[in-house]
């Protein structure tokens, strides 16, 4: 049943048969409409989507990894942001849980239509929450089976980004909240492999501009035995960086041996790491 925010479910999800789970929370291209009217021509376009990862990582379902795709937009709401709307990286230029301007620093709402907090807290409650109750749900479900759960969760962004970074962003940008989130010498085997892309002509870096988002860092605590990694890769890696954002095979076809790689070092690895410990900040 749907509400009134919206008339489609917030995700679409395939469970599979590893303890492997990618997450896709900014593939989403869906604005209600009601939202949209309130958009501006720009924004409707939805720029800012990490376009066309459920083809990149075709190779998923074959892995026997599940797979989380958000269906909305982020312009609607951020799944990728602390529910409180806090900044992930204090101190630099963000957007938010329900964003007001784009990558590009442009309006998304006509103006005086931007959302309140009533209606923040009515999206957060209609997308935001059930995306991360199927997200830890499927974590919990994969710990109680297997002994261990691994998160991927898998972005998108343009190569140049004057707004968050400076020239150029490396190819294959991984996260583990600076090594709390994920087991260090999983993290560093598959930052090895990221590095080896070297040779087809990809940059690779651990923690740099992107350290993890809300996802990696709520959910990674490798002394529970569930171990997250963010990839933000550049979209020139795979795609048409500009309209209309086409997926182009031939230059993903480059890249996706790997990703391939990296998420079966990932998994390959998960028998290796199982420990017990604390982890405070967790809830799973």
């Amino acid at each position: 049943m749907y509400n009134s925010v919206t008339d489609q479910p917030a995700f679409t999800f395939r469970q599979g048969t590893v303890p492997l789970l990618i997450s896709m929370p900014h593939v989403g291209t869906h604005i209600p409409a009601k939202i949209a009217e309130r958009m501006t021509e720009q924004a409707r376009l939805v720029s800012d989507t990490d376009w066309h990862l459920q083809i990149l990582y075709d190779f998923a379902e074959e892995l026997g990894a599940s797979v989380l795709a958000a269906t909305h937009s982020r312009y609607v709401i951020d799944l990728n942001r602390p529910p409180d709307g806090s900044s992930l990286y204090p101190g630099q230029s963000v957007t938010g849980l329900c964003p007001v301007d784009t990558f590009d620093d442009m309006p998304i709402y006509l103006p005086g239509q931007a959302p309140d907090k009533a209606e923040t807290f009515a999206r957060r409650n209609a997308i935001w929450h059930p995306y991360h109750e199927a997200l830890a749900g499927e974590l919990v479900r994969m710990k109680a089976q297997h002994g261990i759960a691994a998160l991927w969760d898998a972005h998108s962004i343009r190569s140049v980004l004057p707004r968050f970074f400076e020239g150029k962003l490396p190819d294959l940008n991984l996260g583990t909240n600076k090594g709390s989130s994920c087991n260090e010498h999983m993290a560093q085997e598959i930052y090895d492999i990221a590095k080896s892309a070297k040779q087809g002509g990809y940059t690779a870096v651990l923690n740099g501009r992107f350290t993890g988002g809300y996802i990696t860092r709520q959910y990674g605590c490798p002394t529970q035995n569930i171990h997250a990694i963010q990839l933000e890769m550049t979209q020139s890696s795979y795609m048409q960086e500009t309209p209309p954002f086409n997926y182009v095979p031939r230059i993903a076809a480059d890249v996706q041996p790997y990703l391939r790689r990296m998420l079966e070092s990932m998994l390959g690895s998960t028998n290796a790491f199982k420990h017990r410990g604390p982890c405070q900040h967790k809830r799973l």
